[in-house]
């Protein structure tokens, strides 16, 4: 695969009714009008006694259902809802660990998490994943298989057929063109195993005097630098790569992991950014990533004081929808980090399945499968009941099959550009 054209994130300016009224002027810009009527130019007379026409009929136009309306119109409540979940795949786990929830719950998206050896075991999982797409069990709607491949310490694919990449910081030295062609090889890696999503780059910043005592990012050197001008140089720089190898991209942890010092996957205390307000620098880069046509913004489950106290990221409506969706124009699939955090561990997992798509997310991605089919049935049974969220619920399946479009996996969808 060569270059392909970088989406831009605009909000949709045209309605239903201006399209068509554009498409009935375009189509009349091959006969001149008429010239105006001036005193050289007689008009015509209205006298009875002239012959009288009939005017002729205007041509009603019909708008042709685009491949994501088709889609959505033909899956069923449940197929739906699966589309809305992301679920793990363990490296030891069996082949067909995760038949039942594709196949019978409808679950449309997978995530390999464990560390998997090799690309032949990883891509004969893709092969099996992918044949489980089926009318009957995801709408013949192809899944996102997503993983961790940020470099240095985070690589959940590792052995023959995949190169490490270097750490952040070592990525970060690169010009953003050497950045881009490695990345555009390490997505070819990717692509050629069946993954089709990287949950990178890390677009968080951690200030210089935090460092290692940041312990989700700063401990594990995932930052790219201390200041949001390197940050966004080379994620940028790592996004366009992706793109340009055919695997999406993923901003991350929305609002910024940077200045808290505990690990949200591991603590629900000293998980409190107070500093993170909503005209912040540190947001920059993720501002950066979404104009760069970054797939995906994976938002965290730290808290943020000047944003919305108290509240996970992840459930917040002020974080989501206001800041991220409204402040940055942001209008493409949230996706959460794992919503098995310890951050989160308070709210029962079905609830949290139900904070999400109400705070404006889209997909749940869980680590532990099995909570799957409560969380599908929660959803199901808050849309039935509320039409507010129903709408909610249907905007995010919106945007996951339009990702899904962009990326080749509806069974109308041409593809990406080769």
């Amino acid at each position: 695969m060569t270059s392909r054209t970088r989406p831009v994130r605009r909000r949709a300016a045209v309605t239903l009714g201006g399209a068509l009224a554009l498409a009935v002027a375009g189509c009349s810009g091959a006969t001149p009008a008429a010239p105006p009527v001036t005193s050289a130019t007689p008009a015509p007379s209205t006298s009875s006694a002239g012959p009288t026409t009939s005017p002729s009929p205007v041509p009603s136009v019909t708008a042709t259902p685009s491949c994501v309306e088709q889609t959505e119109g033909s899956l069923t409540e449940d197929q739906r809802i699966g589309q809305l979940l992301m679920v793990g795949f363990d490296t030891n786990a069996s082949l067909t660990s995760l038949d039942d929830e594709i196949v019978r719950d409808h679950v449309g998206n997978v995530i390999y998490l464990g560390g998997w050896y090799g690309a032949d075991k990883v891509t004969r999982t893709s092969e099996h994943l992918q044949g489980l797409v089926s009318k009957a069990a995801t709408g013949g709607v192809g899944l996102l298989v997503a993983a961790d491949q940020e470099g240095g310490e985070v690589h959940q694919l590792r052995g023959e057929g995949f190169t490490r990449p270097p750490t952040a910081r070592e990525q970060a030295q690169m010009s953003p063109a050497a950045l881009t062609k490695a990345a555009t090889g390490w997505a070819r890696e990717l692509k050629a195993a069946g993954v089709n999503v990287n949950l990178a780059p890390v677009t968080d910043t951690v200030p210089a005097d935090l460092g290692r005592a940041n312990e989700p990012i700063g401990k594990y050197g995932r930052q790219y630098g201390s200041d949001p001008a390197t940050v966004e140089k080379a994620s940028e720089a790592f996004i366009i790569g992706m793109l340009e190898g055919g695997v999406e991209a993923t901003v991350k942890h929305f609002p910024g992991l940077g200045r808290i010092r505990n690990n949200t996957d591991f603590s629900a205390t000293g998980i409190t950014d107070a500093t993170t307000s909503a005209t912040d620098p540190y947001l920059q880069p993720f501002r950066a990533g979404v104009e760069a046509g970054a797939g995906l913004v994976m938002v965290g489950s730290a808290r943020y004081t000047k944003l919305d106290p108290g509240v996970p990221a992840m459930f917040s409506t002020p974080i989501v929808t206001d800041l991220l969706r409204g402040d940055l124009g942001y209008d493409g699939v949230v996706i959460t980090d794992d919503v098995n955090a310890k951050a989160v561990a308070a709210t029962p997992p079905a609830e949290r399945a139900v904070a999400v798509v109400e705070a404006g997310g889209d997909i749940v991605l869980t680590g532990d499968a099995s909570v799957a089919p409560r969380m599908a049935a929660a959803l199901a049974k808050r849309a039935a009941a509320d039409p507010a969220f129903r709408a909610q619920v249907d905007a995010s399946v919106t945007r996951v099959l339009t990702l899904k479009d962009r990326m080749g996996l509806l069974p109308c969808s041409r593809g990406p550009q080769d």
